[in-house]
């Protein structure tokens, strides 16, 4: 089964030491395949330059530790959009897990719960760890 992870659980894992989340990511990491996109991994940077300089070793040094599959978020989206979100920076994250048939999406953003799709299932981390 392969996982998904967004933005707010690396950040919130790693800047507010959330131990909830790292056990998330950690079971993600072990007992599946942990993937996480490129937008995701710019989008990190890009919020821990601007609003958290200080952890910026932080993430680097978690991200070269942690197991996980990097797969690439287009640049540019052509056609028709495969569903609607509120939010439209979160449509490349949840695009990406599209194309990339990922079974699971996990993230704390209610943007993503509003969408209706079959495949992938999001859930929230709570959601996860009570499901797997």
């Amino acid at each position: 089964m392969r996982i998904m992870v967004d933005t707010n659980i690396l950040i919130s894992a790693l800047v507010f030491r959330s131990e909830h989340l790292t056990k998330v990511i950690e079971k993600a990491a072990e007992k599946y395949t942990l993937v996480i996109c490129s937008y995701v991994i710019n989008e990190i940077n890009t919020v821990i330059e601007r609003k958290f300089p200080n952890h910026k070793n932080t993430i680097n040094k978690f991200l070269s530790k942690l197991s996980f599959e990097l797969v690439y978020s287009p640049k540019e989206i052509e056609g028709e959009k495969l569903f609607n979100i509120r939010d439209e920076n979160d449509y490349i994250i949840l695009h990406t897990a599209i194309i990339e048939d990922v079974d699971v999406l996990i993230t704390g953003d209610k943007d993503f719960a509003a969408v209706e799709i079959d495949h992938p299932e999001i859930l929230t981390p709570t959601e996860f760890l009570s499901k797997y």
